[in-house]
């Protein structure tokens, strides 16, 4: 069927054997996958129906909700309840951020209109986390339109409001290719890629080579190391563009154009040297901030680890001694989750409170950002200081973290001793589209590494010993169906111990451990 059959109305399906359909998918999962049923995780959603009342209703609403996952999203189950419960509500919540606009699709962060959103409530902050989750629906319309608004969405152009924040926009929609393998689509933004990075140079480029950013407009606003008005070089910025220009790089060459390939290849290796020599403070083992008057801003955050967030730093050199910060208690370890700033620092939650302060409490921006860092430090394996263990058991806390009142809540950002969320939990703040959850999931704990050839990469990161089995089943990847089951002694799905990939119900790549495993698509 042609993905564009199925179009939602007021979170309705309107096209005629929608039900025939479906059923045909889900049965063919239960049977030909021997895989999960749709039925034994409906409670979840159930509950989240149930257990608050819909402050906005955008085009699918609640009733609809469970039609929708069961059409979209891959099913998951592990032994841990409250993981599974959360990977159900992020999907939940996701969901409530779907705007069918005149403009197609959009992805809001706020339900609630907030006064520095642009048309449609968007925002162009964390839609780099909006295309990593999306990536994994079904119905690839979402993001096609989604993606396009950004790039076309006002008279052919950008909107306005598109470079009000920082993002890594480009280096995400070229991770949405390697998950979907749609070379037309993202070929066909090359020229509008360009032109904005372009328009980023002109208006953030300074002469050192480095791109300078107001700490707000990185979405992280009261932060020790800079204010709403000072022009400083940020590991933020710099790190999404160079991460930019080599995805444009990377598309470029999927296009067959050499000359802007080479041009963009230099882009990012010019600043990933820069950034490495002017950002690093070998004094402090840290990416930081230099302010205007090129010092340094003398305390370490937790914006220096997102430069590991795209594997920028050399590997097997002095950088990743950065990481022994991770699990100090006076560092960024605490109860509640990875703190913003070091807790030693003397400014650590001086800037007040409720007021966006990212000086030390915890942000799910910030979390997840470190956590994809992190990821691939590990699979680097060039770090001593930290380990799939230390994934976990953050990657846990992010879990914990997510709860209010004794149900699964996803806000702005919290305490993070307490845990307990900052900015209440009025209409504002509720179900904050500003984080990612599934995909840290699928490509961290589970471990699927997207590429551009035909080739299923798994490397997970849940440590050895900890569950004795999951499944994730349904999952589009590249025109198929892939399931990647672990089942320690094979008594959980019946088809031996290990680890085991299937693309369309045949099983494909089978390994005895939790460990890098590889297979071809057939």
């Amino acid at each position: 069927m042609n993905r564009r059959a199925i179009q939602w109305r007021n979170g309705v399906p309107a096209v005629a054997g929608f039900m025939v359909f479906l059923c045909v998918v889900l049965n063919g999962r239960a049977v030909d996958f021997n895989g999960l049923k749709p039925a034994a995780f409906a409670h979840y959603v159930g509950h989240f129906n149930a257990m608050e009342d819909e402050n906005v209703t955008n085009t699918i609403p609640d009733a609809a909700a469970w039609g929708w996952m069961q059409k979209e999203i891959p099913l998951f189950e592990c032994p841990d309840k409250e993981v599974e419960e959360m990977y159900y509500f992020r999907w939940w919540s996701y969901r409530k951020h779907l705007v069918h606009s005149t403009n197609g699709w959009v992805i809001t962060e706020f339900l609630t209109p907030v006064r520095h959103a642009g048309m449609f409530n968007t925002i162009s902050c964390a839609a780099g986390f909006h295309i990593a989750e999306g990536r994994w629906l079904q119905d690839g319309n979402f993001l096609d339109d989604y993606v396009s608004f950004w790039l076309r969405g006002s008279a052919g152009r950008p909107p306005p409001h598109f470079h009000k924040y920082s993002s890594w926009f480009a280096a995400a929609v070229y991770d949405r290719y390697l998950t979907t393998g749609d070379a037309r689509f993202t070929t066909n933004l090359l020229g509008d890629l360009v032109a904005d990075y372009q328009a980023w140079e002109q208006e953030h480029l300074t002469a050192s080579g480095l791109f300078w950013q107001f700490d707000v407009r990185d979405g992280m606003e009261e932060s020790i190391s800079g204010s709403r008005k000072d022009k400083n070089l940020r590991p933020t910025i710099n790190t999404y563009m160079f991460a930019n220009a080599r995805a444009i790089a990377a598309i470029a060459r999927l296009a067959g154009d050499k000359k802007t390939a080479a041009t963009f290849e230099a882009k990012a290796a010019k600043l990933k040297k820069l950034v490495q020599d002017r950002l690093w403070d070998a004094e402090a083992d840290f990416f930081e901030v230099r302010h205007e008057d090129g010092t340094f801003s003398g305390a370490r955050e937790e914006i220096g680890f997102i430069p590991w967030m795209f594997n920028l730093p050399d590997a097997g050199k002095k950088y990743e001694a950065a990481w022994r910060q991770l699990e100090d208690p006076k560092g960024f370890a605490a109860p509640a989750g990875i703190t913003t700033a070091e807790r030693r620092h003397p400014q650590f939650r001086s800037h007040g409170v409720g007021n966006c302060e990212w000086d030390g409490a915890v942000w799910p921006f910030g979390t997840c950002e470190t956590l994809y860092g992190l990821a691939n430090v590990l699979r680097e394996g060039k770090s001593s200081a930290v380990s799939t263990r230390d994934y976990f058991n953050n990657f846990m806390t992010y879990v914990h973290s997510q709860h209010a009142d004794g149900k699964p809540y996803i806000g702005e950002y919290h305490d993070e001793v307490t845990g307990a969320w900052i900015n209440g939990k009025g209409g504002r703040s509720r179900y904050y589209n500003h984080s990612t959850f599934a995909d840290l999931l699928i490509t961290g704990i589970i471990g699927l590494q997207p590429r551009a050839d035909a080739t299923v990469e798994i490397r997970p990161l849940l440590p050895a010993g900890t569950w004795d089995w999951f499944c994730l089943d349904g999952v589009s990847y590249h025109g198929h169906r892939l399931t990647i089951c672990w089942d320690k002694d094979g008594s959980r799905y019946g088809r031996g111990p290990g680890l085991a990939v299937l693309a369309d119900g045949k099983e494909i790549a089978r390994g005895e451990k939790l460990a890098k495993l590889t297979a071809k698509l057939p």
